[in-house]
């Protein structure tokens, strides 16, 4: 069975167990190898997703939230800064894994990226790097409760914004914890792009 297929069924399996499955590290894969800034950054993301779903007050999953989306979208894209409001920026960098708003590259699409980063991380070409933000803008201001349109984004780490957005939105503790569990989700599909590629 392919790498990639066998991680994302482990993961729909503890999804439907009720048990957290345990979070995938995208340096992990290549022992003794150095990670790249993109697989460093995926498991700052793990990171803060762990905390994000580990949070015991609704500051601490905002907090965490915002990290996370920081670590996607880098100062050049949508939605940067400090989300929360508490005077610090969680998940600070100078890049983004995805391309900023005016076309300059992540670390997602610096150098040559395999095949199953293209699909599941970038999701597509980004030649219109503003177009590619408004369509996940747009995604974000029309989910509802009985209307996902997450789905809709070929970028698993976009979805991992969304999943952020509304857990910032959110005062509801249970939600942000659900919340997380979705960008959980998004997180191991990303790394996996990066452990091993049969495309």
């Amino acid at each position: 069975m392919r790498p990639m297929l066998s991680l994302l069924l482990v993961v729909a399996l503890a999804a439907c167990s009720g048990d957290p499955a345990p979070a995938a590290t995208a340096s992990g894969a290549a022992a003794g190898a150095t990670p790249t800034r993109a697989e460093q950054r995926l498991d700052a993301m793990s990171e803060a997703v762990a905390e994000w779903s580990a949070a015991a007050t609704i500051q601490e999953a905002h907090r965490a939230a915002e990290s996370a989306r920081n670590l996607v979208v880098g100062p050049g894209g949508p939605l940067y800064g400090d989300a929360d409001g508490d005077g610090t920026t969680g998940g600070e960098s100078d890049t983004g894994l995805l391309p900023a708003l005016d076309g300059s590259p992540g670390l997602a699409d610096a150098g040559e990226p395999n095949p199953c980063v293209e699909a599941d991380v970038l999701g597509g070409p980004w030649d219109d790097a503003r177009a590619r933000w408004d369509i996940m803008l747009t995604a974000i201001d029309e989910w509802a409760p009985d209307h996902n349109t997450f789905p809709s984004l070929p970028s698993h780490p976009q979805r991992v914004v969304g999943w952020a957005t509304l857990t910032l939105a959110s005062d509801d503790l249970d939600l942000a914890h659900e919340y997380a569990g979705h960008a959980r989700l998004h997180v191991d599909v990303s790394t996996a792009a990066y452990e091993g590629c049969d495309a």
